[in-house]
């Protein structure tokens, strides 16, 4: 067997092991966006 087949036969394998393993949950954060506030005004001129 050449070395590129074994390479190729060795990742293959790799990825079916990654393919088959099981996933774990996301754990996912929700964010409040900060309130929208007006822009204080000043009179100068």
């Amino acid at each position: 067997m050449s070395s590129t087949a074994k390479i190729c036969a060795a990742l293959s394998a790799v990825a079916f092991i990654a393919a088959c393993a099981p996933r774990q949950q996301e754990e996912v954060v929700y964010v409040d966006p900060a309130p929208v506030a007006a822009e204080p005004t000043y009179n100068k001129y």
